[in-house]
């Protein structure tokens, strides 16, 4: 009254365990070697910063731009914003990723932004500094996100930047030199 199991069947059933024992000890061992390299990843991370908090010196070769990266960023924190430009501008000629250049162009932003807002006396000079020191901030965050489209501080930083700038400041300098601001007639017509 029972279905009786056939030697066929049983085989089959027994292959078919037996690949799913095989698949799932790849699976394993193949989380064991990431978690392994992940490991090593935190540890050398770890290694970076211990060094970094107790005596400011990094001598191995593996973190020259993250060593630089934090002696800049260190630099601009601090106020010594020609040191700190300097320093991300030779980041800029190492060898490092996407993600990396744009943070560097991030930072270089903020330079910019900050010494820029800063220049607080009265004056065409001053003025001019001011919006030459943000149109900087503006570039380098918009080569930020060109590396970098996700990168969400870029994108904050450049809404406000944009909100600083008066429109059209270029535009406007370059028909003041040449004499042809002509009041609400729009450029191009004859």
């Amino acid at each position: 009254m029972g279905a009786c199991m056939t030697g066929k069947t049983k085989v089959t059933k027994n292959m078919t365990v037996v690949g799913k024992n095989k698949l799932l000890v790849i699976m394993l061992v193949i989380g064991a070697l990431g978690a392994l390299a992940t490991g090593k990843h935190l540890y050398t991370i770890e290694q970076f910063n211990r060094a970094v908090t107790t005596n400011g010196q990094v001598n191995n070769n593996d973190f020259k731009f993250e060593a630089k990266f934090a002696s800049a960023n260190q630099l601009a924190t601090s106020g010594r914003y020609q040191d700190a430009s300097q320093l991300f501008g030779q980041l800029m000629g190492m060898k490092a990723t996407k993600s990396q250049i744009s943070a560097v162009q991030y930072n270089l932003g903020n330079i910019f932004l900050t010494r820029g807002l800063l220049v607080n006396h009265n004056g065409d000079a001053v003025k001019d500094e001011a919006e030459y020191l943000i149109t900087q901030a503006k570039m380098a965050y918009q080569q930020s996100l060109r590396l970098d489209s996700n990168h969400i501080d870029a994108k904050y930083n450049l809404d406000r930047v944009l909100r600083l700038l008066p429109e059209n400041s270029i535009a406007k300098d370059e028909q003041d030199k040449l004499g042809i601001v002509m009041g609400s007639i729009p450029s191009g017509l004859p």
